[in-house]
C-alpha cells in the first residue's frame, strides 16, 4: 500500500523479515522477489507512455548497462559476510530514508533549464551502471535516484519518468532475482506470503491513493524509515 500511494515500502517488508528471523542477505533477496510483482503490473498501467521512438532511444542504452550493474550488485551482496552486511544495513537504511524525504528537492534541483538535457545518453547510461549496482545490491531508494537521473537526461514529463523509471527498476531486480534464485537465498515461504500482500496492498494502496493526501503517507514513510535506521543502529552497536 505504501508503495502504492508514496512509496518506501521497503522500509517496512525488509526490516519485518529480519525481526521474524530471516537472515540478513536471504532478507534482501527475499524481500527483492516478493516486491517484483507490483513493480510488473505497474509497467502494464504505463503502457502507452512506454511507447514512440523516444522510448527505445532512452530505454536500451540505460536497461543494457542497468542489467549489468543489477547483476554485479547481486554477486557482490551473495558474497559480502553476513555480518558485515548486518552493519551496513542501518546506514543503508537511513542513506534510503534521506533520499525519500529530500526526494522533491532533489528532482525539483535537477530540472533540465531550457529544456536541455544535462547528462547525454551516454552519459546516463554510465550513471545507470552505478544505479543498478545498489538495485541489485540492497535497492531501498533506488527510484529517486533513477528519477534524477531521468531529469538530467532531459526529461520533464512525470508519468514519463515514472514509466521509464518502473521498466528500469524491473529489469535490475529481475536481473538480480535469478541470480538469488541461482544462489538458493530467497526464503520462499516468506515470499509466497509476501506476495500475495503486495499484491492485495497494491491494489486498495491505488484506491487508497485517490482519497488520501500523499504529505501524510510521506511523513509516515520517513518516519518509519527513521524509526528503523535508529533501530539498527542501536541493534548493531552503533
Amino acid at each position: 500500500m505504501m508503495n502504492a500511494v508514496a512509496g518506501g515500502g521497503s522500509f517496512l517488508s525488509f526490516p519485518a523479515l529480519l525481526l521474524v528471523g530471516v537472515p540478513p542477505i536471504q532478507a534482501n533477496a527475499t524481500n527483492t522477489i516478493a516486491l517484483w510483482p507490483g513493480i510488473l503490473g505497474s509497467i502494464g498501467a504505463y503502457r502507452n507512455e512506454l511507447r514512440g521512438e523516444q522510448a527505445h532511444k532512452v530505454l536500451i542504452p540505460l536497461l543494457s548497462t542497468g542489467l549489468v550493474g543489477g547483476l554485479l550488485g547481486a554477486v557482490t551482496l551473495l558474497v559480502t559476510p553476513q555480518q558485515t552486511f548486518l552493519r551496513l544495513i542501518p546506514w543503508l537504511l537511513l542513506s534510503a530514508t534521506l533520499l525519500f524525504a529530500f526526494s522533491r528537492k532533489i528532482t525539483a534541483a535537477l530540472k533540465p533549464v531550457g529544456g536541455e538535457a544535462a547528462l547525454t545518453t551516454k552519459g546516463g547510461a554510465a550513471a545507470q551502471l552505478f544505479v543498478g549496482f545498489y538495485i541489485g545490491y540492497f535497492g531501498a531508494g533506488a527510484g529517486i535516484l533513477m528519477m534524477a537521473l531521468l531529469a538530467l537526461l532531459g526529461m520533464t514529463q512525470i508519468h514519463r519518468i515514472n514509466a521509464y523509471k518502473t521498466v528500469q527498476a524491473a529489469v535490475c531486480n529481475g536481473i538480480a532475482i535469478l541470480a538469488f534464485v541461482f544462489k538458493g537465498v530467497i526464503y520462499w515461504k516468506h515470499a509466497g506470503v509476501m506476495v500475495l500482500g503486495a499484491l492485495l496492498g497494491g491494489y486498495f494502496g491505488a484506491w487508497f491513493a485517490q482519497r488520501m493526501k500523499q504529505e501524510h503517507v510521506r511523513w509516515i514513510v520517513i518516519a518509519i524509515g527513521a524509526g528503523m535506521s535508529a533501530y539498527f543502529f542501536w541493534k548493531t552497536g552503533f
